[in-house]
């Protein structure tokens, strides 16, 4: 029992400490990725810059691009309130989503789904 809890303390305290110094999205091969390698979609329908238009049942297929709670802006990149709540990372005034359908690094199914959503680049 006390391994058990002690696997699931460990466990935890890596997850908080994983989120916690979270990266800021990145350039490679040409695109915006997360620290993980996973792609960055911008939205055609988000026309105010540092306003995000994908509300609702959107959120659930393009999740935000979440910044962890240590990470600062800088430069062109900002940190914009997310429909959630939360801090989303931005670039040049333009808000950076996940696809849901990415399942691993270098992913880019969502790239021109419904004309809208883009790879994010530099």
């Amino acid at each position: 029992m006390r391994k058990t809890l002690f696997g699931v303390a460990l466990v935890s305290l890596f997850a908080l400490q994983h989120s916690a110094f979270a990266e800021a999205p990145k350039a490679v091969d040409g695109r915006f990725v997360t620290a993980d390698g996973m792609t960055l979609y911008t939205f055609d329908k988000d026309t105010t810059p540092g306003v995000s238009a994908c509300t609702g049942g959107c959120m659930s297929y393009w999740p935000a691009a979440v910044a962890g709670s240590m990470d600062k802006p800088s430069g062109d990149w900002t940190l914009i309130p997310a429909a959630d709540g939360k801090q989303q990372w931005a670039y040049k005034g333009h808000p950076l989503y996940h696809y849901a359908a990415d399942k691993q690094a270098g992913d880019e199914k969502g790239n021109g789904f419904k004309d809208m959503w883009h790879t994010a680049k530099p």
